[in-house]
């Protein structure tokens, strides 16, 4: 086997997407740029779950959290909590985003990110602006 396909095949098994990697062995990897273009929401929501239904999410100047049927006419979300694509439950505690299956055991959620119902990614940053890829 060639030295460029032996790469190729040890970064595909180590998720590396860099084209870099290949530079000097004359071989190129399509990158999943893509996948990580991130933008900052123009809207500033997101879509979750709440009751077996999609809702639309965004955070007040204060942090609260309000949820819209239709983006269109919002409501204090009582709960403060929404549910990702796969089901957990994620809140706002004591300044971290927290996920958790189950609604008792809470653990920060990694990087800040989710997927929402509606199959984007999302992130807050540091200062609670959320950020979209998707």
């Amino acid at each position: 086997m060639k030295s460029t396909m032996k790469m190729a095949m040890l970064a595909a098994v180590m998720g590396i997407t860099s084209p870099n990697v290949f530079a000097s062995a004359g071989c190129r990897v399509e990158t999943m740029a893509a996948a990580f273009d991130w933008s900052r929401s123009a809207t500033g929501t997101w879509a979750g779950m709440h009751e077996g239904k999609m809702q639309w999410y965004k955070l007040d100047a204060k942090g609260g959290l309000w949820q819209s049927h239709d983006g269109k006419k919002w409501t204090a979300d009582k709960t403060g909590m929404w549910m990702d694509k796969e089901g957990k439950w994620l809140k706002i505690h004591e300044g971290k985003l927290v996920w958790s299956t189950d609604g008792n055991a809470w653990s920060e959620v990694p990087e800040w990110k989710w997927e929402g119902a509606d199959g984007k990614w999302y992130k807050f940053d540091a200062s609670w602006k959320l950020w979209v890829n998707g």
